[in-house]
């Protein structure tokens, strides 16, 4: 494996300009070069559709579950 990249994986490079300061607080909180980072950050933006169809079900989804008898099983 090359840099966390799988084989037969399609890459791209390519080049962007990036504040300074943003990629190196994005650094601190991946713990990773700028490659890892850089791709955590379009993975996050990538799935945030998923997240936003998950948001609007909040409320709406009707689970059939007694929390009493669950506890029960539990204990």
């Amino acid at each position: 494996m090359d840099a966390g990249i799988l084989p037969g994986m399609a890459t791209q490079k390519v080049t962007v300009h990036i504040d300074s300061a943003l990629l190196r607080r994005a650094q601190e909180r991946t713990r990773e070069g700028v490659t890892g980072t850089i791709r955590q950050g379009l993975e996050l933006v990538a799935a945030s559709e998923a997240y936003e169809r998950l948001r609007a079900l909040r409320g709406k989804v009707k689970f059939s579950i007694n929390l009493k008898k669950l506890r029960e099983d539990l204990g």
